[in-house]
């Protein structure tokens, strides 16, 4: 029973991004970032959106391009939390 109430409470976190924020604040289209960090557009596009987590690997590379930490641009949040 333990596994299933962690299972849920799992799936009620969300990822809320600020990775839009953050490329205008230094003037980068999706094009450019995605360039650098070797994705698609469309994959930028979607990470904005919240309509795709990225890898471990690609947080960590948006983070190198942009100068800050993976917190600080992705953050867990309680379902319902993250929506403005």
């Amino acid at each position: 029973m333990r596994k299933r109430r962690e299972l849920a409470d799992r799936n009620s976190v969300l990822l809320k991004t600020h990775l839009k924020q953050h490329r205008a604040r230094l003037d980068l289209t999706q094009e450019e970032l995605a360039e650098r960090v070797g994705v698609r557009r469309q994959t930028i596009l979607a990470i904005e959106k919240g309509h795709y987590v990225p890898s471990a690997l690609l947080a960590l590379l948006l983070g190198r391009e942009l100068g800050m930490k993976v917190e600080e641009l992705f953050e867990l949040v309680s379902e319902g939390e993250g929506e403005e």
